[in-house]
């Protein structure tokens, strides 16, 4: 299926036969962060009927335990760091956004990769720029199997949050499992920031974590269909599929 979009002064023109996946499935011996368990798939028993096909049950029929923030992609509204409950399923409400992939190298301070202001002002220049998708670069090599329990992975300076703010991103996604330090005693500065919490609280605006860019997959502009799972929930699994763009100039 092809369509097209405008943007500004611009054509673009979308084939959505061609998904470029970005999500981390919750699976067992998946991704995982925060010092949580394996996920937890397990046939409900009743008393002598089990729900698995395999185990001699007629369907399968399974509890699933797993934790939104620690087990694959997820996407988090302001509700994960506000003492009132706000939902992603109402805070998100809407599902297609023209957003930039870029590639970013932290700066190694003090022992920590961080993603700064300088380096993101390098690469975006545009006064607009809704949903951003940030790869991040030249640390050890990820894998499915990945557990980035204590290992301090990238993040990003709350300036660097604060210029995005001031491009117009109102969704950002990170390959990370945050965009703060894995330990920073609570402070959360780069959550706090993206929200804008508590003075001028901005419930409209996400952050999705621990995505997977396919290395094959250029930086540049496209269309981000974010998928998220209907939880009432602070933050559910969600999938982020990207679209290529091709460009065209709009005859005036």
């Amino acid at each position: 299926m092809i369509a097209t979009i405008n943007q500004d002064d611009k054509k673009f023109i979308v084939d959505f036969s061609r998904p470029i996946d970005i999500s981390r499935a919750v699976e067992k011996k998946g991704v995982k962060a925060w010092g949580v368990n394996e996920p937890v798939f397990e046939p409900v028993k009743i008393g002598k009927w089990i729900g698995e096909v395999k185990q001699g049950g007629s369907v399968n029929f399974r509890n699933v335990f797993f934790n939104p923030h620690g087990h694959g992609t997820h996407t988090e509204c302001v509700g994960h760091i506000s003492s009132e409950d706000y939902s992603i399923n109402k805070c998100l409400n809407k599902f297609m956004f023209f957003s930039k992939l870029i590639s970013v190298s932290p700066q190694n301070i003090y022992g920590d990769a961080v993603v700064t202001k300088s380096a993101l002002s390098l690469l975006i220049r545009e006064e607009f720029c809704e949903a951003l998708i940030i790869r991040t670069s030249g640390k050890r090599k990820k894998n499915k199997t990945e557990n980035y329990t204590n290992t301090n992975p990238p993040f990003i300076h709350e300036d660097g949050i604060r210029f995005l703010l001031k491009k117009g991103v109102n969704h950002l996604l990170i390959d990370s499992p945050s965009v703060d330090r894995e330990s920073d005693n609570g402070k959360l500065l780069a959550h706090h920031a993206f929200w804008e919490y508590p003075q001028n609280t901005k419930q409209f605006r996400t952050i999705t974590e621990l995505i997977k860019v396919p290395a094959s997959v250029k930086d540049g502009y496209y269309l981000l269909s974010l998928q998220v799972a209907p939880f009432e929930n602070d933050a559910a699994p969600s999938r982020p599929v990207l679209y290529k763009l091709k460009t065209e100039l709009l005859k005036k």
